[in-house]
């Protein structure tokens, strides 16, 4: 078996179980973002309704766009968010929440929205890299000195191992998580045998939060857990910037490009007449600015000499894309997360509601 990498954090307590998670329409920050205030400058107010990881790097870059655009028209733009599980913010869009922009953790969830028509066709085209300006990987979250010796996707689905990741049925990042698992299994034991190795690892699992952000509470505040299956950012974010030192990472032998995209909602721009600024919003992370607040927030930026300048965080991985292994998002969702998929039809006696 390839030996994982891992690395040790640092000090101090982890805040996260103050964040709502999982709403249906997410967690609404209070106050916006704003710009500078213009004499004769237009006041534009847009709403990012994004997954939950994003939190703390929107933060920072709405109020860098902000500053942009102000210097660039004069006018004054406020950013509200919206965070939540991935699955729940694309269908709190469909039931009437009016996004400008959404930023959300999977294609299929933006896809569900254009089939409703809120947004283009193509609207994957919209933008560079099909509409990802960052991407990110799995990777594993454990306790400080890795005591149960997690190493690879293998130590997943001992029986001494409780894992802890969200629920696939509202959260986007766990079906990244739940397609990492299967790449694996697929690869190293072949198809017939990853869908056993799935389960068993659903298996070994003790909570499924609605979002990412909630099974990070889970492990982190409330204790829960040997390993939590975690987007890199979050982790690194929980390693460095909440130093946090009573985990380490540990990054298995195979993980996922996980690719979360960008759209402007055009239903919602065209009403509200916001369609110019909204895209330039999603035009400006690919900005050297924009690509390096997604580096400090430690998504990995498209931009391979701003990537290079953060090595540190991103160790290489071998990391297969959705495409090579189940060909679309399309294909993924009917096979895996559809109402007959492959996807585990049980779930832990401490789960309330089922898969």
């Amino acid at each position: 078996m390839n030996r994982g990498f891992y690395i040790s954090g640092f000090v101090v307590l982890f805040v996260l179980a103050a964040c709502d998670v999982g709403g249906v329409e997410g967690d609404r920050s209070e106050e916006a973002v704003q710009g500078d205030v213009s004499e004769n400058g237009d006041s534009i107010e847009l709403l990012n309704v994004s997954y939950d990881p994003t939190r703390e790097f929107y933060d920072d870059y709405n109020q860098a766009f902000a500053d942009y655009w102000y210097e660039e028209t004069g006018d004054t733009v406020s950013i509200n968010q919206s965070h939540g599980g991935s699955g729940s913010q694309a269908r709190s869009v469909l039931d009437g929440l009016q996004a400008d922009v959404v930023t959300l953790a999977l294609a299929y969830d933006i896809d569900v929205l254009q089939d409703q028509e809120l947004l283009n066709a193509d609207w994957q085209d919209d933008f560079d890299q099909n509409s990802s300006p960052y991407t990110s990987t799995i990777n594993f979250l454990v306790r400080e000195g890795n005591p149960k010796g997690i190493e690879d996707w293998d130590d997943l689905i001992r029986d001494d191992v409780e894992v802890v990741t969200p629920n696939p049925k509202t959260s986007g990042g766990a079906r990244w998580n739940y397609l990492a698992a299967w790449g694996y299994a697929e690869e190293a034991y072949g198809e017939e045998e990853a869908e056993g190795f799935v389960t068993d690892i659903y298996e070994n699992v003790s909570v499924l939060d609605s979002g990412a952000r909630g099974s990070t509470t889970s492990f982190i505040e409330r204790d829960i857990g040997d390993v939590l299956l975690a987007w890199e950012n979050e982790a690194l974010l929980t390693i460095h910037e909440l130093n946090a030192d009573d985990f380490d990472i540990v990054t298995p032998s195979v993980s996922i490009l996980t690719e979360p995209p960008v759209a402007v909602v055009n239903k919602t721009v065209e009403q509200k007449g916001t369609g110019e600024v909204s895209n330039a919003y999603l035009e400006y992370l690919y900005s050297e600015e924009g690509q390096t607040i997604a580096a400090e927030h430690f998504y990995r930026p498209r931009d391979e000499t701003i990537l290079s300048e953060f090595e540190e965080y991103f160790p290489e991985v071998n990391l297969f894309t959705i495409e090579e292994k189940f060909g679309s998002w399309a294909e993924a969702q009917e096979k895996h997360f559809s109402d007959g998929g492959f996807l585990i039809k049980f779930i832990h006696h401490s789960q309330e509601e089922p898969f």
